[in-house]
Parts: structure tokens; C-alpha cells; sequence
């Protein structure tokens, strides 16, 4: 047998080893992807830091509700509002918030702004190692640059809480020069722009520093909008995929730098923090192949074949619509739509953003039709998001990676929670076999 058959022939056989008959996952009752029947996640934990409701429980069942966030007890909606209304950055307070608990007062959040930008530039050695590497994806090479990190760590196995907290603070720092960075030499070495590697300056919130650092120009409206999405995304619960993957590896006492790289490794998937690329490659998509934005008949038809697999990439997906959670309305998509006006004005792509609302109320529309009634679908933050980062600038090779560098404070607070809550223990869930025991064979006999 050739050797270059191996692989196919492995193939062909995990093909036939993988399958798994549905009926067995309702005979052993099993919840596929830690979902119960009626949709809501299995309870696996307790926590103290991020709380998302789309539904309450009624003697009925489930009741579909309009979708509220908070952090720490704190109403996101309250949060941001207040943020607007004081014309002030709050990425860094919601990282302390969500760090601590508390929320800080002017003399602490100061000290904590100044913390952060001590520990925004990178040490020589990674700065050099981005630039060595390189790379064609800015997610691998953040999670890369994290595991380098135990390297120049004094204590990288040290779990204790301070040393815990050092080492959130000093990733949520390096976050976002790691990426900027990490663009730069893409850029570079892939398109063959100049090189420009910018060091963050002192005095300016992390989405003034990270604009300066990618595009160095840059308007206070893109600054203020960035940091509201950095906000938006810092935390959603424990049960999201890659929160539950830093929890779950925390409970194993890794150390903070492995753990954080699984997050990043889950975060990058398409199903999860890559959703909001295949957002803005569907809007425009839609922008060439309909050609009057504002005729519902046109949209709902070309929408309709999308969910009926006959259009579009064949998926049968709408991106950007339905939540796990969020039924009635996702409140962190209704406060980008909210605030996004202002920078469209800027933009000048009011007509754009005028599609994009009438696509979100026709794809919602359209999915009740093929779904039916039962199931409640709302869009979800990453229907708008792209297009806000679009408007700011950025390209799309780091909006992932912006998402990363938001949630980088939640998995934090995570993973200080995991290990320092009572009664902790490794978390390690079941997997029923269905495979009978067969006996062994004599290779000289197969």
C-alpha cells in the first residue's frame, strides 16, 4: 500500500467510526451541545460577574422577553448610557468593574488607566517575534504571543489572586499592541504595504491607542464608537464558548497564558467570534445582487431562497440572526443601531445603513416563514458590528481579534472566579459509549 493512501484510507474509516445515530442522543438523553430541549443551556456553574436574559420561566414554559446584559448586577444599558451621556471612554471602567466588582471612583480609575498604559507596550523579544513569524491570521498569532508571555513571566504558574490579577491586567494591556502589531507585519509581508509599528501613547483610553497604532489617524467619533463596542463585547456570561473554555481549563489549575490561548483558539471559530466577517461578506453580497435596497418583495424573495438553501453560500443561514439566548431582541445589537446614526451621518452611508435595518426586520420576517412561529429569532450584535468597524476603518482581518481584545477582560474575571470560589473542582462532564466490545484479531489473522 502507498504510503500517500494512508491518509485517505484513515479518512474513509473515521468517516464510518464517527457516526453517531441521532435516536441515541434522545435514548440516553443526552444535551448536544449542552443545550436542554427547549433550547436553554444546561446549568453547569454559578457566577457573580455577567447575567444574560432573553426569556423568563413561566408555568407555560419559556417567555420570550426583550434581552437585558449586566455586569457585576449593573444594567449594560444604564452603563453605556451614562457613558454617552458624559462624553467619556469606559472600556477601562467596565474592565475594573468586571475585575473587581466595584465600580471605581475617580482616584482609582485613574491609578488603573495609568496601570494599563505601563503595560501597553510589549517586551522587545515579541515585538521582534511577530515580525519573524508573521502569519496570515491575526488570532493565531495572538494566541502565540500569549503562550510567549509565560516566558518573561516571573510567576507563570502562580495562581494565587494577586498574581492572578497581575497577569489579567497585564493582558488586557497587551492585547491591543499585540494585534496592532500583528497587522502591521500582515500587511507587510502579505500585501506589501509599508511597515509601521507605532508605540501606544501614554494619556489615551486603549480604543484611542489602538486606532492610533493601526491607522494613526483618526476622528473622536470612531474613537468613542470603538470603545463602546470594546464595552459591549468585554463580557456575555459564563456559558459562551470560549468563557467556558478558559473555565474549564482553569479548573484544571493550567496556567493563566494556556488557558487564555484556548479562548482565543474557541473565540476564532466561525460559529462563535468569527460570525461578524461572515456578516459583512453576506451585506455585501446582498448590496450587488439586489438591486433596489428599499423593495421588501425583491429582499424577501432572495432571503427566502438564502434560508431554503438555494442562494447565497447554500448554508441556509441568515447572518448575524438568532441568538441562544436572546430572543425578542439582543440589547447590546439595539444600543449599536441606536448609536450607530451618528457615525453613519459621519460616514455618509446612511443609504447602506437604511438597507441593513430593512434587511434585519425582513430577515426576521422571512425566518418565521420558513421556521414558523415556535422558535423567536432577533438579530444579534454581530449583525451590526462589522459594519461599524467597517465605517471606523478597520479591515476585517481584526475583527475577531477586536472581539478578543474586549473579552479578554471577562475571561479574566473568569478565571479569577474558577479558582478562588469554594467548593471548586475540575470540571469534567460524561460521554456515554455506544460502541459494543468486539474482540482481538492476530494482525496475522486480519
Amino acid at each position: 500500500m502507498k504510503k500517500e493512501y494512508i491518509v485517505y484510507k484513515l479518512s474513509e474509516c473515521a468517516k464510518q467510526a464517527c457516526r453517531i445515530d441521532n435516536e441515541l442522543f434522545t435514548r440516553y438523553n443526552v444535551k448536544r451541545g449542552l443545550r436542554n430541549e427547549d433550547g436553554t443551556g444546561v446549568l453547569v456553574g454559578l457566577t457573580k460577574i455577567g447575567n444574560v436574559v432573553g426569556y423568563e420561566r413561566t408555568d407555560e414554559g419559556l417567555k420570550a422577553i426583550p434581552g437585558k446584559l449586566f455586569y457585576r448586577g449593573y444594567d449594560l444599558d444604564d452603563i453605556v448610557h451614562a457613558l454617552l451621556k458624559e462624553k467619556r471612554f469606559g472600556f477601562e471602567e467596565v474592565a475594573y468593574l468586571l475585575l473587581s466588582g466595584e465600580l471605581p471612583d475617580n482616584e482609582q480609575l485613574a491609578a488603573f488607566k495609568e496601570l494599563i498604559n505601563d503595560n501597553m507596550p510589549l517586551d522587545k523579544k515579541t515585538t521582534m517575534n511577530i515580525i519573524d513569524l508573521e502569519g496570515q491570521n491575526i488570532m493565531n498569532i495572538l494566541a502565540r504571543s500569549v503562550l510567549e508571555m509565560y516566558t518573561f513571566d516571573p510567576n507563570p504558574d502562580d495562581i494565587s489572586r494577586d498574581n492572578l490579577m497581575r497577569q489579567s491586567i497585564e493582558l488586557i494591556s497587551k492585547f491591543p499592541t499585540i494585534i496592532a502589531y500583528a497587522y502591521s507585519i500582515y500587511r507587510h509581508s502579505i500585501h506589501g504595504r509599508s511597515l509601521h509599528i507605532r508605540h501606544p501613547h501614554e494619556n489615551l483610553s486603549i480604543a484611542e491607542n489602538f486606532l492610533y497604532m493601526i491607522k494613526k489617524e483618526y476622528t473622536p467619533l470612531e474613537a468613542r464608537m470603538l470603545d463602546l463596542l470594546l464595552v459591549l463585547q468585554a463580557e456575555h456570561g459564563g456559558g459562551n464558548n470560549s468563557t467556558f473554555t478558559v473555565r474549564v481549563t482553569s479548573s484544571t489549575r493550567t496556567d493563566t497564558y494556556s488557558s487564555i490561548a484556548a479562548g482565543i483558539g474557541s473565540l476564532k471559530g466561525p460559529l462563535h467570534g468569527g460570525a461578524n466577517i461572515q456578516v459583512v461578506k453576506m451585506f455585501h453580497h446582498l448590496k450587488e445582487v439586489i438591486s433596489d435596497w428599499t423593495n421588501v418583495d425583491e429582499i424577501d424573495t432572495y432571503l427566502l431562497r438564502m434560508l431554503n438553501k438555494e442562494a447565497y453560500d447554500g448554508s441556509g443561514l441568515i447572518y448575524g440572526i438568532g441568538h441562544a439566548v436572546y430572543t425578542i431582541s439582543d440589547p447590546r445589537a439595539v444600543l449599536l443601531k441606536e448609536l450607530a446614526s451618528e457615525l453613519v451621518a459621519e460616514k455618509g452611508r446612511e443609504k447602506e445603513f437604511a438597507f441593513l435595518e430593512l434587511l434585519e426586520q425582513r430577515a426576521i420576517e422571512c425566518f418565521k416563514k420558513v421556521k414558523g412561529t415556535k422558535k423567536r429569532v432577533c438579530s444579534n450584535v454581530d449583525f451590526y458590528s462589522g459594519f461599524i468597524y467597517e465605517m471606523i476603518g478597520l479591515p476585517m482581518e481584526i475583527y475577531t481579534p477586536l472581539f478578543a481584545m474586549a473579552r479578554i477582560v471577562g475571561w479574566t474575571a473568569h478565571r479569577i472566579e474558577e479558582l478562588n470560589f469554594e467548593g471548586r473542582r475540575i470540571i469534567r462532564p460524561a460521554y456515554k459509549n455506544v460502541l459494543d466490545e468486539v474482540g482481538y484479531t492476530p494482525i496475522s489473522e486480519r
